[in-house]
């Protein structure tokens, strides 16, 4: 069983975060997880989504891995919407599946980001480190990756591995 999963949270399947999953995991040490590949809808207070592709994902992810690592590319500071739906139904695991929220408590949890430049805002990880700590998981920390032009720029690739190292 491989105890790492990637939570892949771009609109663009063959994109820059493609290429930072890709480097990530070059030995195919991880799996990943392509959230465009599902149905998750948003968050509704009266759980009319409990029959979308969430929480059969979720009951996988928590019986199967120890980390997640969620990598998403920035858009308008931010995480990707995707990657917001995903977290934001996270709240189905707090009131309609509290058991299986429960199973979250100790496990770990890491951030990567990516734009076109070095240029990530301060505070971008706060909703991953503060969900962590909420959850009662261990947050094991984030880095963001960045290009040069079509590729990743050689300051990032010593990032990413440094990054990468800290996890295993």
């Amino acid at each position: 069983m491989k105890s790492t999963v990637i939570i892949k949270g771009s609109s663009n399947k063959v994109g820059n975060t493609q290429k930072v999953i890709d480097f990530i995991n070059e030995n195919n040490q991880f799996d990943v997880i392509e959230l465009l590949d599902y149905n998750i809808g948003h968050f509704d207070y009266n759980f009319k989504n409990a029959e979308d592709d969430f929480l059969p994902l979720m009951e996988r992810i928590i019986e199967t891995y120890d980390t997640i690592i969620f990598v998403t590319p920035v858009y308008w500071y931010t995480m990707s919407g995707l990657m917001k739906v995903f977290f934001d139904r996270m709240s189905d695991l707090l009131h309609y599946r509290k058991e299986l929220g429960r199973k979250l408590r100790g496990k770990n949890m890491a951030m990567m980001s990516n734009s076109g430049e070095n240029d990530r805002r301060i505070g971008f990880e706060m909703p991953f480190i503060e969900s962590a700590k909420y959850l009662s998981m261990n947050y094991l920390g984030d880095s963001h990756a960045f290009f040069s032009g079509n590729e990743l720029a050689e300051d990032a690739k010593i990032k990413i591995n440094e990054f990468k190292n800290s996890l295993i």
